[in-house]
């Protein structure tokens, strides 16, 4: 019997160190776009105490300097990127820059690819946990997820997904939900078409303004 236990335990892990070895694979496909984030902070290193832009593609197309002034903004995203993956790297992208501000946008690729509104929320609870662990005092502003013509059929999950994340972020008065709903849609209730770029799915310019219009009373 004690010689079965031990090998149950030892199959335990085994299976486990295997999981992870999966999960640590998951994220290699990130690496090149990660050292290249990684070589501009060598290049040019980002002030400290900033404002750090993170997330998937609506992040990474982000011209910063075309909506902001502040010099001390920095955009770290990596297009089609989950959650998970900005959680992977918060360290390499994100605290190693001490922000006093960082600026997520993720959670919509995560829905294309099938994964529940609880499990994008939890997700956005360990992204809090990873940054606050650090980062104590730094603000996080979630921008909710969009509602893109691309993926409109998607819309009942965004808004559940939505309504998960604003009610974390009014627990805590170091999070904020920025709506971005309400504003991308028009009098007939759908995405307004100027806000995006041919695919239906990024912004335009237009889209870009909107947002920072709506973000910059929250960097202040």
């Amino acid at each position: 019997m004690l010689r079965l236990t031990r090998l149950a335990l030892a199959v335990v892990l085994v299976a486990l160190a295997g999981g992870a070895r999966a999960d640590d694979k998951a994220f290699e496909k990130w690496e090149k776009d990660v050292a290249a984030l990684e070589k501009q902070d060598r290049d040019k290193p980002p002030p400290q105490n900033g404002v750090v832009f993170v997330g998937s593609s609506s992040i990474r197309r982000w011209d910063l300097g075309q909506n902001f002034d502040a010099k001390d903004y920095t955009n770290r995203g990596f297009g089609g990127s989950q959650l998970a993956d900005s959680i992977h790297f918060a360290d390499r992208l994100v605290l190693k820059h001490k922000p006093r501000a960082v600026v997520l946008y993720a959670g919509d690729n995560d829905l294309a690819a099938g994964k529940k509104p609880e499990q994008v929320a939890d997700d956005f609870k360990e992204f809090v946990r990873a940054v606050h662990k650090e980062l104590p005092r730094t603000k996080i502003i979630f921008i909710s997820i969009k509602p893109s013509i691309a993926r409109w059929k998607l819309i009942d999950t965004i808004r559940k997904t939505n309504g998960l994340i604003e009610a974390l972020c009014k627990g805590d008065e170091r999070l904020v939900y920025l709506d971005v709903v309400k504003p991308m849609l028009g009098g007939d209730g759908m995405p307004r078409a100027e806000l995006f770029v041919k695919d239906g799915l990024h912004l335009s310019d237009e889209g870009y303004k909107l947002w920072a219009s709506l973000l910059k009373p929250h960097l202040k």
